[in-house]
């Protein structure tokens, strides 16, 4: 058989490899699709960006790193969330903010407007709120209440971690569903991967259905890290809900001791407000699954506390929060009292802080002395000094790490849920907070963060500003990552 020799005229692919003008075509190819999605980004932020900042980090990083700028953008920086119309929530009667001289002082009633403006909801009348001190008191009321359960149980938390106490939530609720109580659990998709263990497989395996709120993919990317459900919320026969800053895990027990204990806050609901907070789940379940769920029916009276609930997300829910806090703040004539694990406030929040100040209010800021993230614990540090400087008081809470969170104005207005007072919470995550518009449960909670205050360790301003320059330095380089922290 003759052989064939090769055509000297096609190229082989290693000729092909060492030509520099097959080469110089592919840097054109990389640096014109390069420019082409530098410039798409940057013009995608320029439209979108609330936030001049953000869209200036954006753009430069677009620029300055080619190719891995625009990739990053894709998957971090674009929100996807489109505005979801609340379900028919059911309406119970209002509170006129005319006639509210009864639950609080009418100074406060500027306050009732502000949070019907941004919710279309007045505070319902008639409820009860009971506080729960840590697990060891909170994590028994919830589980006696999925066992008395009759008709359904909703469960939402932002960290489900396995352990005893998830031990013990999962047979109470499948414990439930086998007695053919309606149990639906919603879970944060990016929490249940860092902290889950499984609990989604395993509460699925007892036929308890399980969602993910925004779980991520990579086809198409769907990483979500800065968009979380950090919603804390269990609603029974809607008539009873549980709401706070708690999530489901051992360290949320404070006895026996561990290291990592965590002190927190919860609180159990009951009257009127059930209702709206029933469509809150309604709506992120629906968002979620696709799956429209029924409309609660308001529970009767069952206290002296007007409540209205309040979320807040990055879609049309965005700065909601920011502006109640803003609207709250400045409306204070005597005190401001705000109890936090993590505080990184906006430019706009700190401001109205130091004014509050000037104005002659008293403004204490209660936090942990050492908190579970210490990049966090840094970058507060540059937000402390500013309001020292005032004349505000920032006071550290001795440990176990303290995760409550308390927002007080006076002697009437008090604001509790699952917002801390970053900008995280602020702008990115999906919280629920609850105004609470009632003098006995405001004197309760404000009883609780001055006892705190009064074991806690004052910050002076001079050992903040004495601090070495490795120290500053490093706070400094922590405070500049502050807006993603």
């Amino acid at each position: 058989m003759t052989a064939v020799a090769p055509d000297a005229s096609v190229p082989s692919i290693a000729q092909a490899l060492l030509d520099p003008e097959i080469w110089a075509l592919i840097a054109t190819i990389n640096a014109a699709l390069a420019l082409l999605a530098a410039g798409l980004a940057s013009v995608h932020a320029l439209l979108t960006k609330r936030d001049s900042r953000a869209a200036w980090g954006w753009i430069a990083t677009c620029w300055l790193f080619p190719l891995a700028g625009p990739t990053l953008y894709y998957l971090f920086g674009i929100n996807r969330l489109q505005p979801q119309p609340l379900p028919n929530a059911p309406t119970a009667p209002g509170l006129d903010p005319l006639a509210i001289t009864p639950v609080c002082e009418r100074s406060m009633a500027e306050q009732v407007r502000v949070g019907q403006r941004l919710t279309g909801l007045l505070p319902v009348p008639g409820n009860r709120i009971d506080v729960l001190h840590n697990g060891d008191e909170a994590y028994p009321a919830l589980l006696r209440a999925i066992a008395d359960a009759r008709c359904s149980i909703r469960l939402c938390t932002y960290i489900f971690e396995a352990g005893a106490s998830a031990d013990r939530f999962i047979a109470a609720l499948a414990t439930a569903q086998a007695r053919g109580v309606d149990v639906l659990v919603l879970v944060d998709g990016m929490a249940e991967l860092l902290f889950a263990g499984r609990i989604r497989q395993r509460l699925r395996k007892l036929n308890v259905p399980t969602a993910r709120f925004l779980k991520p993919g990579l086809f198409p990317p769907m990483l979500r890290l800065n968009t979380r459900i950090h919603r804390k919320l269990l609603i029974i026969d809607d008539r009873v809900a549980f709401t706070g800053g708690m999530n489901i895990r051992d360290r949320q027990m404070l006895k026996p001791p561990r290291p990592d204990s965590t002190s927190d806050l919860h609180f159990r609901l009951s009257g009127p407000v059930v209702a709206p907070l029933a469509a809150i789940f309604a709506r992120d379940w629906q968002f979620t699954t696709g799956e429209a769920l029924p409309d609660a029916v308001p529970a009767e009276a069952a206290g002296g506390s007007a409540c209205r609930p309040v979320t807040t997300g990055p879609n049309e829910d965005l700065e909601k929060l920011t502006l109640l806090l803003i609207a709250a703040i400045g409306s204070a004539h005597r005190r401001v009292l705000i109890m936090t694990p993590y505080f990184i406030p906006t430019l706009s929040l700190l401001a109205v802080l130091e004014a509050a100040a000037l104005r002659g209010v008293a403004v204490d800021i209660v936090l942990p002395a050492r908190s579970d993230q210490r990049y966090v614990d840094r970058a507060s540090r540059r937000f402390q000094q500013a309001l020292l400087l005032r004349g505000a008081a920032i006071w550290l809470q001795p440990a176990p790490f303290a995760h409550g969170k308390l927002f007080i104005v006076d002697d009437h207005y008090l604001l509790l849920g699952s917002a801390n007072l970053d900008q995280r919470s602020l702008r990115l995550n999906f919280e629920l907070v609850i105004e609470v518009f009632d003098p006995a449960v405001v004197a309760q909670l404000a009883l609780h963060v001055l006892d705190i205050r009064r074991r806690s360790l004052r910050v002076d301003a001079a050992e903040l500003r004495a601090r070495s320059l490795p120290t500053r330095l490093l706070d400094g380089l922590c405070w500049l990552f502050s807006p993603y922290l």
